[in-house]
């Protein structure tokens, strides 16, 4: 299981971004992190980015697998059903719930979601 933002695990440095503007002022091999907006996930893409991406709904999900996103974070109740779309097409992607504390990771791994990330990391 993935636990990005724990205090107990070291993490990589996650900088969140609105513009492709931003991207430019990261460090380099970081992970960036945005809301599903197409223009973000193409240009990550065509530059090989470690990237995670906010999404809401299976189609985003899809998209976002499909253009090489790392992590596909998303609200707990809905990763239950994009980690079994995921499942299902093996999708490179792992799918992430947003969680505000540790108490919720033993529903998250009941659920057999791939990992959690901490609310507090995202915009």
């Amino acid at each position: 299981m993935i636990l990005i933002g724990d205090k107990l695990i070291p993490f990589i440095d996650i900088f969140n971004i609105s513009s492709i503007d931003e991207i430019k002022n990261t460090k380099a091999n970081s992970l960036i992190s945005f809301r599903y907006n197409e223009s973000l996930l193409t240009y990550s893409f065509e530059n090989n980015l470690d990237y995670a991406v906010v999404i809401s709904s299976i189609k985003e999900a899809i998209y976002a697998n499909s253009l090489n996103a790392k992590y596909i974070i998303c609200q707990k109740d809905l990763a239950k059903k994009i980690q079994k779309t995921a499942d299902n097409y093996m999708f490179d992607s792992k799918v992430l719930a947003n969680i505000e504390t540790s108490d919720e990771i033993e529903e998250i791994a009941l659920n057999e979601i791939d990992g959690i990330i901490y609310k507090n990391l995202l915009k």
